[in-house]
């Protein structure tokens, strides 16, 4: 479709979607555990992104979240997707409330999930790092540094058998200057999200694993006061910045019961 090759996971039932968008660095792959306890439900797409998994990689192509919004905009569109819900994670959950912002009559639900794109009041280890001229322990050069990564994101790794942790610390690697490049993209419009938080119309469940170490939980306060449509925030102690992968069935259980309480809450 386009330029790009869209490769996504999909499966489930039921008459409603869920469209799971992906964080920097990840793919269609971080949300496969979370969605096993909706899929009775749900019908569930999760696209890997241009730029990233095993979509393309095109140089001279801007990354930034405008771009991956209406790129995301005609993915749904080949789809033949009307309306849906949509649930990002950090850089996915900034494309996630930027989408939901621009075609909001597309979007029945939205979740954020430890999201990307507004400033949070106490600034995050990840951000003083960067302040500071460290190297970005989000960019993997190294075994050590994809160990780091691990450290760095969860407050409880997640298992990953060893075969599988060579496979993917060798992909980062190879991706690493990729990756820094489409990071610097995003950094010159860090706060893109927050520009258009007050557009959201669709009722939004803010998720933050409470010991993220990369986007401080305080960015919730900015989320609360700025978003005007029916919300709930969700945070959860000893987690840290990807709780979907950290404890998958906990957080769709969150969100199941929150969609009920839209359900019964609705004229």
């Amino acid at each position: 479709m386009g330029e790009f090759k869209w490769v996504y996971l999909e499966g489930g039932e039921g008459k409603e979607t869920i469209l799971t968008i992906h964080g920097f660095g990840g793919d269609k792959d971080h949300w496969t555990r979370f969605v096993r306890t909706l899929s009775d439900d749900y019908r569930i797409i999760s696209p890997d992104l241009p730029g990233f998994g095993e979509n393309d990689r095109l140089p001279n192509q801007s990354y930034d979240i405008k771009h991956q919004v209406e790129r995301l905009h005609e993915f749904v569109k080949s789809l033949g997707l009307k309306s849906f819900h949509i649930v990002g994670n950090s850089m996915g959950g900034a494309i996630a409330g930027y989408y939901a912002a621009t075609y909001p009559e597309d979007v029945l639900s939205l979740t954020l999930i430890n999201t990307a794109g507004v400033k949070s009041p106490v600034p995050s280890e990840l951000a003083n790092l960067l302040q500071a001229g460290k190297p970005n322990p989000l960019l993997v050069g190294s075994v050590e540094d994809f160990d780091r990564l691990l450290a760095f994101s969860f407050v409880k790794p997640p298992y990953i058998p060893g075969p599988l942790k060579t496979y993917f610390t060798n992909r980062a690697i190879q991706n690493r200057d990729w990756n820094e490049g489409i990071f610097t993209q995003i950094r010159k419009d860090p706060f893109l999200l927050e520009s258009v938080l007050n557009k959201i119309k669709a009722p939004t469940c803010i998720i933050w694993g409470k010991e993220d170490r990369i986007i401080h939980v305080s960015s919730t306060e900015v989320l609360v006061k700025k978003i005007k449509s029916k919300q709930q925030l969700i945070i959860l102690p000893e987690m840290g910045h990807a709780p979907m992968i950290e404890s998958p069935r906990e957080v769709a259980e969150h969100w199941l019961k929150w969609q009920s309480n839209i359900a019964h809450s609705s004229p």
